[in-house]
């Protein structure tokens, strides 16, 4: 399975592409898509939505994992991440990807086992899990990354339950 992961933001937007092989999970990509301070934000919406259209593309992942968002005591700003974080999802669904959501205390959870875990720790178990010699920089793209890991973690549990439910 091959799960595109989202850490939405307006500026700086990280993705990571990862893939799972029976437990097993190898970084293919990660990045981020960022617009200029300057920018309107139609602008920065349009720039996002193509962006990450080509990424899907060229990449063709099977799922779609993205960051909820958290309270922010600026409610601009968090308008601004919420209207971000719409395009990419409107980019995965156009795309015909399953979309999966998940909390930063659940992304924490999957990945080091406590919910209110720091960035570093969650940045080094993500290091330690795709074996790599650096973690992924910058913080954006290594926070997408968490959050495929994070689906990848999950998602066995997810189909356990779809199959219950359907009985």
């Amino acid at each position: 399975m091959r799960i595109l992961g989202i850490d939405p933001g307006y500026a700086i937007m990280g993705y990571g592409i990862v893939d799972m092989n029976a437990n097993r999970f190898a970084l293919e990509e990660c990045g981020v898509v960022a617009t200029e301070a300057g920018m309107e934000m139609p602008a920065r919406l349009k720039r996002i939505y193509a962006q990450l259209m080509e990424i899907i593309a060229t990449f063709e992942p099977d799922v779609a994992s993205i960051e909820e968002l958290f309270f922010n005591s600026n409610a601009k700003t968090a308008i601004k991440v919420g209207e971000a974080r719409g395009a990419a999802i409107l980019a995965c669904a156009n795309s015909g990807l399953p979309i999966y959501e998940y909390t930063p205390l659940q992304i924490k959870q999957a990945i080091v086992g406590y919910g209110r875990a720091e960035k570093e720790q969650v940045q080094a178990v993500v290091k330690s899990i795709l074996n790599l010699k650096e973690t992924p920089r910058p913080d954006d793209a290594a926070d997408a990354v968490a959050a495929a890991i994070c689906h990848g973690n999950s998602s066995g549990f997810i189909e356990r339950v779809k199959k219950v439910m359907n009985k």
